[in-house]
């Protein structure tokens, strides 16, 4: 079988591209695009190669295994292992579920697949490829803003500070990004603040971004807080926790808030 390197090339590109956006696209990673296409031509790369070396069986998985690893350490910005293993695993779910559709549209379409070789791609219309593809980001964007929907579910948690605790219903809100120091700031109202800690004692500020502009709010680190969701308890200790003057309908926690 003839095959052009070039081709082999980009076609891996567009679909490790594909399918490490969707996996951003629903873990939520903050990742640049940039960073991502990066992760998808050194994948690509790999996909060429890896025909050359013959391996087969456990040892040929092994390494499929590893180098998809790699790649999502490459293609996201994490603040943690959980958030590393979420991306991993979304990014293998989609691989097996593109994957599976693949073999079934070969199988109906009477093609030869070449499943193993690096090179499937090359030997059908690229119109199937791409529709496959283009059905996968369709989903992934569904899946997306379902799960940003569930984000606004309200939530109780009780945050601790100096031996102190004030409870307060709050939501995880994907809008907020803001961070200190690499750390993700929640937000809660000053009048639930003032509780558990002192005012005369708030010199750290962190500058934020809103529709109205840019301003800057104290920040404290609480001991730890913890959330409530059923029967479910999440504890997360030395949580940064930024202030709001004005009331902001509870605790606004941060996407990345259990991340870490």
């Amino acid at each position: 079988m003839q095959v052009y390197v070039e081709l082999a090339l980009l076609e891996n590109f567009c679909m490790d591209f594909t399918l490490l956006y969707c996996a951003k696209l629903v873990c939520k990673n903050r990742a640049s695009f940039w960073r991502v296409a990066f992760a998808a031509a050194i994948g690509a790369c790999f996909a060429v190669v890896f025909p050359l070396f013959k391996l087969k069986g456990v040892w040929a998985v092994t390494v499929k295994l590893i180098s998809g690893a790699a790649i999502c350490a490459l293609a996201g910005k994490f603040k943690g292992f959980k958030a590393y293993f979420k991306l991993t695993g979304v990014f293998c779910a989609f691989t097996f579920v593109l994957g599976g559709a693949m073999i079934a549209i070969f199988s109906l379409a009477g093609l030869e697949y070449t499943g193993g070789t690096g090179y499937t791609l090359s030997t059908v219309p690229i119109g199937i490829p791409l529709f496959g593809a283009l059905i996968l980001i369709i989903c992934a964007r569904k899946i997306a803003k379902k799960l940003k929907k569930a984000d606004k579910t309200t939530v109780n948690c009780r945050i601790f500070s100096g031996g102190k605790s004030v409870e307060i219903s709050g939501f995880f809100d994907s809008g907020n990004s803001v961070y200190s120091s690499g750390r993700p700031v929640s937000v809660i109202p000053l009048t639930a603040a003032l509780k558990i800690v002192d005012e005369s004692l708030l010199n750290e500020e962190v500058k934020i971004h809103t529709v109205a502009g840019s301003k800057k709010i104290k920040i404290f680190t609480a001991d730890k807080i913890e959330i409530y969701s059923g029967e479910k308890t999440e504890t997360v200790k030395d949580v940064k926790i930024g202030i709001s003057p004005r009331p902001v309908g509870g605790a606004v926690l941060h996407p990345d808030l259990l991340e870490e």
